[in-house]
């Protein structure tokens, strides 16, 4: 799986990949990221080659002997560069996936995109009710 969540929106993208290898991840950080974007992540080797592809490519590293979490590059005692953000997402569609114990392969995007939905929206507008609802049309 693959899982991206802007720092300054905080709106997030999910999407199931075939496998973890760099031929399926790179193509969705590619799509999902601007070419000037920052992107933080793990020390998983399929995201080695993102500062090729035009991406300020910055990392932590979790393997036993470093443990570290997060890094403040800039030295300004804020630890900007980690992946606690995404993390928690992963715990959140978790915790969405729980009540239906288990979920069939076939259909785990979808699950993916009804959570990635219902994380985005930020406000239950008037508008967006209606839509819901299927009120197509005013009562006055």
């Amino acid at each position: 799986m693959f899982g991206a969540v802007g720092r300054e929106t905080g709106h997030i993208r999910l999407d199931v990949t075939p496998n973890s290898r760099r031929i399926d991840l790179e193509p969705a950080v590619l799509a999902t990221t601007q070419a000037d974007a920052t992107v933080n992540t793990d020390e998983w080797g399929a995201y080695n080659h993102l500062s090729e592809q035009g991406r300020h490519h910055v990392r932590v590293c979790h393997t036993p002997g470093h443990r570290v979490w997060a890094t403040d590059l800039d030295g300004d005692g804020v630890n900007e560069v980690h992946t606690n953000t995404m993390e928690g997402i992963w715990t959140g569609l978790r915790n969405f996936l729980r009540p239906f114990r288990g979920v069939n392969k076939l259909y785990l995007k979808q699950y993916c995109r009804v959570f990635q939905w219902t994380h985005n929206i930020k406000t239950a507008t008037t508008t967006f009710l209606r839509l819901l609802l299927g009120i197509t049309q005013l009562n006055t």
